[in-house]
């Protein structure tokens, strides 16, 4: 199957109300361009050169989301470029963001990464880090930043349980801070988790935007 069967087969399963981002990492500008054609408009890379490659060789309408752990020398490089940036993982990070911004005169939207998988390798804020450091004052400072929602992953397991366990600790901590430091703020609407092999799940336990790299492109060509 090629890349347009595979995106219209997924959209069919796909319920209302829920953002698919394309995770096109390590694929060809022809399997983009393919899937732009079939009416995708919301792509994922996770690395910044690769990201701004992409970006001036796609249409303009294309909105970048950037999904892979942040350095904060890349921040630079891909700001001109995204529409949201799901991996802040750190308060660093999250003002060096805003710094830049105010330098280009934009406001960019963000995503707060949780980390509740047992993998010791990912990234991320536990949910009580994130609650401890968010703040009134602390959201107010950050003028050029709009944080939109959080994004984590499940353990890397096949035990569905965990994983599922994972996406509720992720929706529950979204549902803390919405109710609490958020509860004025209409912008943070989106939980960001689930990918091919467990999105599913994902959806069932609260997840509004997903992103699926295999099942659209295919294995990923190193």
């Amino acid at each position: 199957m090629g890349v347009r069967e595979n995106l219209m087969r997924l959209r069919g399963s796909v319920p209302d109300g829920v953002v698919l981002v394309a995770v096109s990492k390590f694929h060809p500008l022809e399997s983009l361009r393919e899937a732009y054609d079939a009416g995708q408009r919301v792509f994922g890379e996770s690395r910044a050169n690769e990201l701004c490659t992409k970006a001036v060789a796609m249409p303009d309408d294309v909105q970048w989301h950037f999904i892979g752990h942040l350095q904060t020398n890349k921040v630079r490089q891909i700001l001109p470029h995204v529409s949201l940036i799901h991996s802040i993982d750190s308060e660093r990070l999250l003002r060096l963001v805003n710094a830049e911004a105010a330098r280009l005169g934009r406001k960019v939207s963000v995503l707060l990464q949780l980390h509740v998988a047992q993998e010791e390798t990912k990234f991320g804020f536990t949910p009580d880090e994130l609650l401890a450091i968010m703040s009134q004052s602390l959201i107010d400072e950050l003028s050029n930043v709009e944080i939109a929602g959080v994004m984590g992953m499940a353990s890397n397991v096949d035990d569905e349980e965990r994983i599922r366990n994972d996406f509720r600790l992720i929706r529950s901590a979204f549902d803390s801070l919405r109710s609490t430091v958020f509860y004025n703020r209409p912008e943070f609407r989106i939980v960001s988790m689930g990918m091919s092999h467990d999105w599913n799940i994902a959806v069932a336990e609260g997840a509004d935007m997903i992103r699926v790299g295999t099942t659209i492109f295919g294995e990923r060509e190193y």
